[in-house]
């Protein structure tokens, strides 16, 4: 059985230039196992920061559990506060964008888990965009909810 003492997990990050979520950490916790069926990590969120822009996939599975601090977690028109030990489950296919939002004046950790499909769709219903997964192959295609090609929500508008 593998053991990753702390140091030894892989990170992801970001200040938050250029990204309207903001700044956060994450320990990649499947990842740093190799795990390819689920993914598995604890984001830390700081005051101000947003985990993603309000989505939801159409092949996957989440779930969150919440660690320490206080998020508020935006379900369709909806914002709940979560504290430690909310759990909260978004089903694959089920059409209501989520995402949480720290709100607070201190850092919030959670641990999120989900299924890892070959191939996914993920909807940003409040931004026209639909982000095509294969993990298969690699490819990442952004389109509007037409089907047209369309750039990322995550970056900043081009003219």
């Amino acid at each position: 059985m593998p053991l990753f003492p702390p140091d030894r997990i892989k990170t992801d990050a970001s200040d938050g230039a250029g990204n309207p979520c903001g700044p956060y950490r994450a320990l990649l916790l499947s990842d740093t196992g190799g795990l390819t069926q689920f993914g598995a990590f604890i984001e830390i969120l700081p005051p101000g920061s947003r985990s993603s822009i309000k989505h939801w996939h159409t092949a996957e599975d989440e779930m969150v559990y919440m660690l320490e601090g206080e998020v508020l977690l935006h379900e369709g028109d909806r914002a709940t506060p979560m504290r430690p030990g909310d759990t909260a489950t978004f089903r694959a296919g089920d059409p209501v964008g989520h995402c949480l939002e720290n709100a607070g004046e201190a850092e919030a950790r959670y641990l999120v888990i989900g299924t890892r499909s070959p191939a996914d769709s993920v909807t940003y219903p409040d931004h026209d965009r639909v982000l095509h997964l294969d993990r298969r192959g690699g490819a990442r295609r952004w389109t509007d909810h037409a089907g047209q090609p369309a750039q990322s929500p995550y970056l900043p508008e081009t003219d």
